[in-house]
């Protein structure tokens, strides 16, 4: 999707800039334009499994230092 804004008769350059960026902004094309910039890669099988046993680790330590009274 092109966005095409001209200059109009006795308009300064500031104010185009300024109705630009209104267009752009109502347009959506910047937050669709950002959001394929960054393509996030999925988790494989055996990160998520790390990351599950880390946070279960976790748990038991918080659980612990629990129950001594140190939290």
């Amino acid at each position: 999707m092109s966005l095409e804004v001209k200059k109009k008769e006795k308009e300064t350059s500031q104010s185009l800039i300024h109705r630009f960026s209104q267009r752009i902004r109502k347009s959506g094309i910047l937050p669709r334009a950002r959001k394929s910039q960054y393509k996030k890669r999925p988790k494989s099988r055996e990160m998520k499994k790390r990351a599950a046993l880390r946070r279960e680790e976790l748990k038991k330590q918080y659980e612990k230092k629990k129950k001594m009274g140190e939290i």
